[in-house]
C-alpha cells in the first residue's frame, strides 16, 4: 500500500518587503534629480517679471564676472565662439543661443555676444531670474 502525503511543498518567496524598497529607491531618485542643476556655472542673473520657457534644446553661453565664456559648461575664449557657434549651428536645424551674463557685467559685453548671433542668423535669448 502506497500512502502519499495530501499537501505538496510549494516554495515561494516572499515580496512583501520588496514594495517598500521599491517606494524608496523611487523616493531618493526624485529627491536627487530636483537636486542636480545643469548648470553648473552659478552667476547671478538679471531679474525679469515676465518669462518665457524655451521648448528646444538650445545651446547655453554663460559668461562669469571676471568675463570667462562658457559654451554648455566648457570655457571657450572669446575669439573662438562665433566658429563653435557655427560647429554648432551645423548640427542642429535652428540654433537658439541663451545667453547667461551677470547683472552686474557691463552692456557692451552683451552687444558683442549678441552681434555674432546677428551675423549669422541665430536665435538669442536673454536668460533672466523671476523677480
Amino acid at each position: 500500500m502506497k500512502i502519499r502525503r495530501s499537501k505538496r511543498f510549494h516554495a515561494e518567496v516572499s515580496t512583501h518587503s520588496l514594495n517598500d524598497i521599491m517606494f524608496f529607491l523611487l523616493l531618493f531618485f526624485l529627491i536627487v534629480s530636483t537636486v542636480a542643476n545643469p548648470n553648473v556655472i552659478k552667476i547671478l542673473l538679471p531679474k525679469s517679471s515676465a518669462n518665457q520657457q524655451i521648448d528646444k534644446q538650445p545651446v547655453s553661453i554663460t559668461v562669469t564676472e571676471d568675463k570667462r565664456y562658457y559654451i554648455d559648461q566648457q570655457e571657450v575664449p572669446f575669439s573662438l565662439i562665433e566658429t563653435e557657434l557655427q560647429k554648432k549651428a551645423k548640427t542642429l536645424t535652428e540654433l537658439t543661443v541663451v545667453l547667461r551674463l551677470p547683472y552686474n557685467l557691463q552692456v557692451q559685453d552683451l552687444v558683442d555676444l549678441m552681434q555674432i548671433g546677428t551675423r549669422n542668423k541665430f536665435k538669442m535669448v536673454l536668460a533672466t531670474d523671476k523677480k
